[in-house]
């Protein structure tokens, strides 16, 4: 499996990592150091800017430094988070900040070696036109190469670094919610906890939560395991090695919420030794079985969640004991149903459904009880599944073809507009991972991509929506899919995503393991297809695009099924007084731009969606105009040039 590949090239690419001197365990924040400070308050307040001021008394002469610090998510922020040093008279204008945006502010002193905070206060910056708001824009700053503050003590300076298969939803509280997979470059992760967590107000700045599930997986999988072994006369497995995978995170009602998750045993079924590479412990058998299981909350901001127990679990259609394999190269696999990346959806006439299942023989539909999360129906002994609904397992409502090992996996669905959209993980993570959708009127299929093709069997789906790819001045990105897909509750729609460096960037040979969150805002054609944009989102003001800022030379490139490599650009010269396109491939085409739809038509019979994003690839980044459009089985990309 993918996955497998995912967590041997981590164990590769440990590094031991030095604390820094300031890192999070290192700070003292210490509020008994006789110095009080008064809650800031501000002055003056622009669309931009905010200033604001404070005063101390106490201890003041030990006083060496003193400002304030700011953030858009975090309630108490601390020096960790965005500073402002302050003046003589304890005052201090935070610039650069988005306008009609609230921010969490606390004074603070550093004196005598230890920090001291005021409490925390809201401010708000003043509302600005959307042309003042782009003219204002400042593109986020943060550094794509993270290697620099990898390490697990560095975890509040990290916002979208260390993100690995996302799930995101939109809470009560008015935030974004992240969860991943277990990954991260180095394996900083490693012994503090499973499914770490995030949240954004403005899906650009995000503030690490920490892990979901403690450190120790919950005691029924191992239990589960087990007896299932004891059935089928096999030794229980007294350590069993684990991996956790792939959550997906909903809510579903007012002050509830439910994620599921994946446990991954990779130790083999034979004999139940681990599954580590060339350690000679192959036995010619699989490796053992997945578990999906279900943790709810009330309240995501506190990051506690009550683990519900079994969900379900990888199930085979061979019988007990044909588990056997004859090599590492023999891919007839023995479960049908791979129970990994769930992905859950509650339809239009309140039925909840699980869809689940990467790498097998294809993904499966299964309905849950809308009160407890589990399945509707029972579920039969899991290695004789027979029938449509594979005993209870699901249905199976996409496949790539008749194998039994198919890279096809990551599924996620989200409803819009009368249809079900899945949308599928195509291809191996380490480059060629790229993202494909088809859609249905009915939860459990049939499903049909663009051109009416089935997804069950058909070898190719499209559109491509994601795929590598490296526009000029930079590395560019591979390994871009397993998405989550999400909306802000008024039909705005996103992508999120890891995206992964290629090899040997900078020297660093492990520079594939470092693995970016990516979030992309998503356009809908005519057709009610998804695009997603090329370049991530940033917040940048949606002002109107003028024909006259469309001439002059982009960026375009085209994402198609060789996805072995990245797909590099070309440029393409739009000239304005003739309505041609005088270089690339589409020279000599014309085209026209349509204001209303914000879109443009070219001869070629394409049509470009058109939408302001960073340009993260200048230097400074700016904002820009890109599209996204589909063609006969690709999708084309661009970027206006500077």
């Amino acid at each position: 499996m993918k996955k497998i590949t995912l967590f041997f090239m981590s164990l590769l690419t440990v590094l031991a990592f030095a604390a820094c001197s300031d890192g999070l365990d290192n700070i003292e924040y210490d509020r008994n150091s006789g110095i009080t400070i008064a809650t800031a308050q501000v002055t003056a307040t622009t669309g931009t800017s905010l200033t604001v001021t404070a005063s101390a008394t106490g201890n003041i002469d030990q006083i060496v430094k003193k400002g304030f610090c700011y953030s858009v998510n975090a309630q108490n922020p601390t020096i960790k988070d965005n500073i402002v040093e302050a003046d003589e008279n304890f005052s201090a204008t935070i610039s650069g900040l988005t306008g009609n945006t609230s921010y969490y502010i606390r004074a603070y002193v550093y004196g005598n070696s230890r920090y001291t905070y005021s409490d925390a206060f809201t401010a708000t910056t003043e509302s600005q036109s959307l042309d003042e708001q782009l003219q204002n824009y400042v593109a986020p700053a943060y550094e794509d190469n993270y290697v620099d503050i990898a390490a697990w003590s560095n975890r509040n300076q990290w916002n979208l670094a260390n993100v690995h298969d996302p799930t995101v939803m939109k809470a009560d509280d008015g935030y974004y919610y992240m969860y991943q997979t277990d990954a991260s470059y180095g394996n900083a992760h490693s012994g503090n906890g499973h499914f770490h967590a995030r949240r954004s107000k403005d899906l650009v700045n995000w503030e690490y939560l920490g892990a979901t599930m403690s450190e120790t997986p919950p005691a029924w999988i191992k239990e589960k395991l087990n007896a299932y072994r004891q059935e089928m006369g096999l030794e229980p497995i007294d350590n069993p090695s684990y991996g956790y995978w792939a959550p997906v995170a909903r809510k579903v009602s007012t002050g509830k919420y439910r994620m599921y998750y994946s446990i991954v045993i990779t130790n083999y079924i034979k004999t139940g030794k681990p599954e580590i590479e060339n350690n000679g412990n192959f036995d010619n058998s699989w490796t053992e079985r997945a578990f999906i299981g279900l943790m709810e909350t009330s309240d995501p901001a506190s990051n506690i969640w009550e683990d519900k127990g079994y969900v379900v679990c990888s199930a085979s259609d061979k019988g007990m004991t044909d588990y056997g394999r004859s090599s590492t190269g023999d891919w007839n696999a023995y479960f049908k149903i791979n129970a990994i990346d769930p992905t859950y959806i509650i339809t239009t006439n309140n039925e909840h459904w699980l869809i689940y299942g990467s790498w097998h023989s294809g993904i499966a539909a299964l309905q849950l009880n809308p009160e407890d999360g589990k399945p509707l129906n029972a579920l039969g002994k899991p290695w004789n599944i027979t029938g449509d609904d594979n005993s209870g397992y699901g249905k199976i409502i996409a496949k790539r073809g008749s194998s039994r090992w198919q890279a096809s996996e990551g599924p996620e669905i989200i409803y819009r507009n009368g249809y079900y959209y899945l949308f599928l993980a195509y291809g191996t993570l380490s480059v060629e991972y790229n993202t494909r959708v088809c859609r249905s009127a009915n939860i459990d299929g049939p499903y049909v991509d663009i051109d009416g093709n089935s997804a069950m069997g058909n070898s190719e789906l499209y559109p491509i929506l994601t795929a590598p790819y490296k526009f000029n001045n930079s590395y560019g990105w591979v390994g871009i899919s397993h998405c989550g897909i999400f909306d802000d509750g008024e039909d705005n729609w996103y992508y999120a995503s890891q995206g992964r460096f290629p090899v040997n960037v900078g020297g660093n040979e492990y520079s594939n393991a470092i693995m970016m969150g990516h979030v992309r805002s998503i356009r809908w054609d005519a057709n009610g297809w998804p695009l997603v944009m090329p370049e991530r989102y940033g917040a940048v003001p949606q002002v109107p695009i003028t024909e006259a800022e469309i001439a002059g030379d982009w960026e375009h490139l085209a994402l198609t099924t060789n996805t072995g490599n990245q797909k590099t650009s070309e440029t393409m010269t739009y000239d304005l007084s003739t309505h041609k396109i005088t270089s690339g491939s589409w020279k000599s085409a014309t085209w026209t731009f349509d204001e209303a739809t914000q879109t443009i038509t070219t001869s070629t019979g394409v049509v470009l969606y058109l939408q302001r994003e960073v340009d993260w690839e200048t230097t400074p980044r700016t904002h820009t105009i890109v599209y996204a459009a589909h063609g006969t089985q690709k999708t084309y990309w661009g970027k206006k040039i500077h």
